[in-house]
């Protein structure tokens, strides 16, 4: 069988830079182990299926080793391929997954996912966490993944993990950020644990920064960049319960796959 297959840089309008999402649309889902086999394949952070469910779409998310419960970049992506190619022009796009229900729609020039807000909490790891990022981070932070925060930029574009020790903290992966010196926050996301030493841009990093940075800095809407190598630029909005993530996409690749 033959099934579309796209790629889409996300959170970005520059190929080669954002976050390299694939996207598979199907009328049914494939069985898990050949979803996951499709993402090793593809190797990109994480791979996305959608299925068509009546007026909505099923989606779901692997990494090349392993699915994962939340992903932003490639939820962005699946809504640039969905009304890029026809599948739909709803907006919002509804999706459902294992959480619930997600939504995207347009917002001027961007996509803007609609997420569960996963405040952190404070924790006392941040000698573990400091030996592990090989630097002592001002305080650290547990949601869904562990968080450590730093005092600037510079501090957070300077770090060499110890992946081997990352993989052992706990959560599906290691938010670091910082104040940024031309947005309200910065970050990078290292996520051995789940298949993916760094992340270049993480859409479900921000649902713990959002709430986090928001409430620090004392104001709703917050502009905010990933600085991994590829880079990727984020607009965001702390809305209680739910946050607000929006960013650019970039078409890379259209083609087929044969299962």
């Amino acid at each position: 069988m033959e099934y579309p297959l796209y790629q889409v840089d996300a959170f970005t309008n520059r190929r080669f830079h954002g976050n390299p999402a694939a996207v598979v649309v199907s009328e049914k889902w494939l069985p898990v182990e050949t979803m996951q086999a499709v993402a090793a394949e593809n190797n990109v952070a994480e791979t996305a299926f959608v299925v068509p469910a009546g007026d909505r779409f099923g989606i779901r998310w692997f990494t090349p080793t392993v699915e994962i419960d939340l992903c932003g970049h490639a939820t962005l992506a699946s809504a640039h391929v969905l009304l890029k190619h026809g599948y739909t022009q709803r907006d919002p796009i509804e999706f459902t997954y294992g959480g619930g229900l997600l939504t995207v729609a347009r917002s001027g020039e961007h996509l803007a996912l609609d997420f569960p807000s996963r405040p952190p909490t404070p924790t006392r790891e941040t000698a573990v966490i400091g030996a592990a990022l090989r630097a002592v981070p001002l305080e650290t932070h547990l949601a869904n993944a562990s968080m450590a925060v730093f005092a600037s930029e510079q501090q957070v574009l300077a770090l060499k993990p110890d992946m081997d020790a990352v993989a052992r903290i706990a959560g599906y992966g290691l938010i670091v950020t910082a104040p940024g010196s031309d947005c309200d926050f910065v970050s990078r996301f290292f996520a051995p644990q789940s298949g993916v030493a760094e992340d270049p841009v993480t859409g479900s990093a921000h649902c713990t920064l959002i709430p986090y940075w928001s409430k620090r800095l004392g104001k709703q809407r917050l502009h905010a960049r990933q600085v991994s190598a590829r880079g990727g630029e984020l607009w965001c909005e702390d809305r209680g319960e739910r946050v607000t993530i929006a960013g650019h996409t970039a078409s890379y690749l259209v083609g087929t796959i044969t299962i």
